[in-house]
């Protein structure tokens, strides 16, 4: 079995949400762990966990920051962490696969489908061995309960429900 931990320095845990349903307002966590254990070498057996301290969200604008984690949204008070477990992967190709588990924010767990890239593994200069990922998918914030809506002067919605992920993770063999 190897297992393989999240190289926070070289990774980013990323997402996109529509800001008045003309612009994109991006953010990331700061602050996240994640472990894969896999017995085979293309990861089709992996298992997968993930989590990301909602304190550490970043838009780059700190009011908004405080904002997400109100109860209006996060409620990082109550909920401190974000978090993912794995319940399958599908290979599609040699490098593409499709990756389910379940999803929990604040306190609705529902089940997520990512899409992921496999991009490669190496053994750096140093003599540790690395796994690099590309992974994107979409979830509607309303179905884990950050429900916050405003209509604007127009009748349009401020906020999409639709965010976009989208996480660059370099994973470091442990074991």
């Amino acid at each position: 079995m190897a297992t393989f931990k999240i190289d926070a320095a070289h990774s980013e845990i990323a997402f996109k949400v529509k800001h008045l349903m003309i612009a994109t307002v991006s953010g990331v966590f700061k602050k996240f762990d994640a472990t894969v254990e896999s017995e085979k070498e293309d990861f089709t057996d992996a298992k997968i966990t993930f989590e990301a301290e909602v304190d550490s969200i970043d838009t780059q604008n700190e009011q908004r920051n405080t904002h997400l984690k109100s109860d209006d949204f996060f409620n990082a008070g109550k909920f401190p962490k974000i978090t993912f477990v794995s319940t399958g992967i599908e290979k599609n190709s040699d490098n593409e696969f499709k990756l389910t588990g379940d999803l929990t924010l604040r306190d609705v767990t529902k089940p997520v489908t990512l899409d992921v890239e496999y991009n490669g593994t190496i053994t750096d200069p140093w003599g540790q061995v690395k796994a690099g990922f590309e992974i994107t998918g979409k979830v509607n914030r309303k179905e884990f309960g950050l429900k916050w809506e405003v209509l604007t002067e127009a009748g349009g919605m401020l906020l999409g429900d639709e965010v976009k992920l989208h996480l660059n993770v370099e994973m470091q063999k442990v074991v």
